[in-house]
């Protein structure tokens, strides 16, 4: 955690984006780490947690991080922890909450409550449509001989 906190403030003072860090640990050593570079890269996705499991995915080689387990600086936003989901990491260490963000001028419990709410009353509209074809295309996968499992 004190390397996440680092690299939050190092961050700040390198001026590349906001005061996060993120490291991403496997069996007590350091796989990835990273701090946010939404500013630096003009990238709303170049979050600290994003930017460390770019890293460790690197690193290890793999897109799969189970046995690892992240510590961060903050609580994740929504998009990060998706992202920790989606590679399987087994543990979130965080320091800062969602709450200390939102006072700091950051607006993730809005998107923690845009989230809860059925889609049809979300403030951006989503729309289906070709879904035939697109479920062929899905249908295809299924049937294929030798896909690699996610």
């Amino acid at each position: 955690m004190q390397e996440a906190i680092k690299l939050s403030k190092e961050n700040i003072e390198k001026q590349f984006g906001w005061p996060f860090g993120a490291v991403v640990v496997k069996d007590w050593k350091v796989v990835g780490k990273w701090f946010n570079h939404v500013i630096k890269h003009n990238d709303p996705t170049a979050h600290a947690e994003i930017q460390a499991i770019r890293d460790a995915c690197k690193n290890l080689n793999t897109f799969d991080l189970k046995w690892c387990e992240i510590y961060t600086s903050c609580e994740p936003c929504p998009m990060c922890l998706w992202a920790i989901f989606r590679a399987r990491i087994e543990k979130i260490y965080y320091a800062n909450t969602q709450k200390d963000a939102d006072e700091i001028g950051f607006d993730d419990g809005n998107f923690y409550q845009e989230f809860s709410k059925p889609i049809d009353q979300r403030k951006i509209p989503e729309v289906q449509f070709m879904y035939l074809e697109a479920k062929k295309v899905f249908d295809e996968w299924k049937e294929k001989i030798g896909n690699v499992e996610y």
